[in-house]
């Protein structure tokens, strides 16, 4: 398939058997930048990164710890959708992930690209939202609260065979935009993803000061739209 965006960075499946909510979000003030972010590529936790520096040695590898979202299930980090037969849902083993650009948002707000490939041996089906949620530390610990999802954008199950993707848009208002006491403003290491139904998820590293989070959960930064094709 074509894509229309430039993938940025590569990263392998990590397993978490975590179930967590959405937390309630405030809104951000008013933004001032508009200012697309250069993203500063790391490397995932067992493969290298395309087209980016490689993460530090000595840089721990992160897993999926549960974060402040809590552990009581819910559609926030684990995402919605993939209603279809277990048996033909695309598992975390047969996905890698990638980021790319987003395209643009409001002011003060950026779009990143999360990329979803079927890089296994069989045709599989994915549908809805992904959960996404920041992480750092260096051990996949959840920082701040997890995406919204946006309930406006179409979810259609998409069949994908190997080789093919679909991607989910991620709209991320920095976090110099709020207030700092109000934010907490954290360094990240990349993104957790959770395929839609799924309880294990993927990490996707990313790193720079466009991907700082909010630590404080009561703030949130991020929306996700549904899986698409692209």
């Amino acid at each position: 398939m074509n894509r229309s965006i430039r993938p940025l960075a590569t990263a392998a499946a990590l397993a978490a058997s975590l179930v967590v909510v959405l937390s309630s979000c405030s809104s951000p003030g008013d933004a001032e930048s508009t200012t697309t972010p250069t993203v500063t590529v790391t490397a995932s936790p067992s493969g290298g990164a395309s087209g980016g520096a490689s993460a530090p040695a000595s840089t721990p590898s992160p897993t999926a710890t549960a974060g402040p979202d809590g552990a009581s299930g819910g559609g926030g980090d684990l995402g919605d959708g993939s209603t279809g037969e277990a048996s033909s849902r695309c598992t975390v083993g047969e996905l890698t992930a990638e980021i790319a650009d987003g395209g643009g948002g409001a002011a003060g707000s950026y779009g990143v690209a999360i990329i979803l490939t079927n890089s296994g041996q069989r045709s599989c089906t994915l549908q809805g939202w992904p959960g996404v949620s920041f992480v750092g530390d260096g051990d996949g610990t959840q920082i701040g609260a997890s995406a919204a999802l946006d309930r406006s954008t179409p979810h259609e199950s998409h069949t994908l065979a190997p080789g093919d993707e679909v991607q989910t848009i991620v709209q991320i208002a920095q976090a110099a935009n709020y207030p700092a006491e109000e934010c907490s403003p954290q360094a990240t290491d990349g993104f957790r993803v959770y395929p839609p139904g799924s309880l294990e998820s993927i990490f996707v590293g990313a790193s720079g000061s466009s991907f700082d989070a909010c630590s404080n959960a009561a703030v949130q930064q991020m929306t996700v739209s549904a899986l698409a094709t692209f």
